[in-house]
């Protein structure tokens, strides 16, 4: 890869981690640092926080998924579902556009992604952990790898000198 491109394909994935916090840790709201600070200072002030957190927890797979696929009429249910694949999909094809990832690296990317994403939810009590969301995470980690893989990047015709 060239290193102009290589440099673009960095701060697009910097673009995209950054979106990433953002709409999963702050629910589409304003990106504050201090807002993590304080409910990191409240959490350590009061680790109960974490455990009512785990307390709303979904452990046990596709029980979020189901309740969604059942309610998809509803806007929240329908965003839930498709917006956490969707969300990971440039994940995918990030890992296919470096050159240097495989079907088995964007799986390994996109879980570790979501998983650290999931956590960092329940650790700053901003959200509750779901394992179904690691599930839809990687199918849009997976989908995006293999959308690029289907339609391979175009080919830059060269100018001849």
């Amino acid at each position: 890869m060239k290193r102009r491109n290589r440099k673009f394909l960095i701060l697009g994935y910097a673009l995209y981690v950054y979106l990433l916090i953002k709409i999963i840790l702050f629910k589409y709201g304003a990106v504050d640092v201090q807002v993590l600070w304080r409910q990191l200072h409240s959490v350590l002030e009061d680790p109960g926080m974490i455990q009512n957190r785990l307390a709303f927890a979904n452990f046990t797979p596709f029980v979020s998924i189901n309740r969604n696929l059942d309610r998809l009429s509803q806007p929240n249910d329908f965003m839930n579902l498709f917006g956490n694949i969707a969300l990971f999909i440039p994940q995918g094809i990030f890992v296919r556009l470096s050159g240097k990832g495989s079907f088995l690296t964007a799986f390994l990317f996109s879980l570790a992604w979501s998983a650290a994403l999931e956590c960092t939810q329940v650790l700053l009590a901003m959200g509750s952990f779901d394992v179904d969301d690691l599930i839809l995470n990687v199918l849009g980690g997976l989908i995006g790898y293999a959308l690029c893989k289907i339609y391979p990047q175009p080919v830059v015709l060269q100018k001849k000198s």
